[in-house]
């Protein structure tokens, strides 16, 4: 949903997907090809957010800016399911990984990759092309080749996949139109034993 705050409107751009599931409050920016995933939360309250062409935010993500700040988001950054930023700066190309936080004031450089669950603290900046990781954030390594080959077909997933969103109609269903068949009585039937004898053979079975 998109909302209204206090004057402050938000801004999609061409070929942006936005679901109807996530928050996309005040003062936001989006730029085209964009993905922002179901459940994202983006409070343009008291601080602007931009986000440039082609990134993709995805599921559960949270982005806020500090109080009359700017929260910078470039072009074609990838914020993994349930990273939570609140930074000024994630430089263009940038990988936040799943779990990620970015905190108050933070900077991320151009083409860096911070790890899933890894830390920036407050005012913390992270150099362009290298990779962080953990819990405080410190830098590790460059940017390799493979990681920039990997990185690159996420990316572009994700613009594909703001295109399907926008190209077909999600259809709400009720929980009776998604029920699985089952046995006629409305049983589940027997639960199989799992003997010392037999675990290895029904752990692996095919139904």
């Amino acid at each position: 949903m998109l909302y209204r705050f206090h004057g402050r409107t938000p801004s999609i751009g061409k070929e942006t997907y936005v679901s109807e599931l996530a928050q996309v409050i005040g003062e936001v920016v989006i730029g085209d090809n964009c993905y922002i995933g179901h459940g994202a939360i983006l409070r343009g309250d008291y601080g602007r957010i931009e986000i440039g062409d082609g990134t993709a935010v995805e599921e559960g993500v949270i982005i806020h800016a500090p109080p009359d700040h700017l929260n910078r988001i470039g072009r074609r950054v990838t914020l993994g399911h349930g990273a939570i930023l609140h930074g000024s700066s994630v430089g263009d190309g940038a990988v936040i990984g799943m779990g990620a936080v970015v905190s108050i004031l933070s900077d991320i450089g151009e083409g860096a990759i911070v790890a899933e669950g890894a830390l920036v603290k407050w005012g913390q900046k992270i150099p362009a092309r290298m990779v962080a990781v953990g819990n405080p954030a410190e830098v590790k390594r460059a940017v390799s080749a493979k990681d920039e080959e990997i990185w690159s077909f996420g990316k572009q997933l994700y613009v594909d996949l703001a295109r399907r969103y926008l190209a077909s109609d999600l259809e709400p269903l009720t929980i009776d139109q998604c029920r699985a068949a089952g046995p006629s009585d409305g049983s589940i039937g027997p639960l199989p034993r799992v003997g010392a004898a037999t675990h290895g053979r029904q752990a692996h079975a095919r139904p």
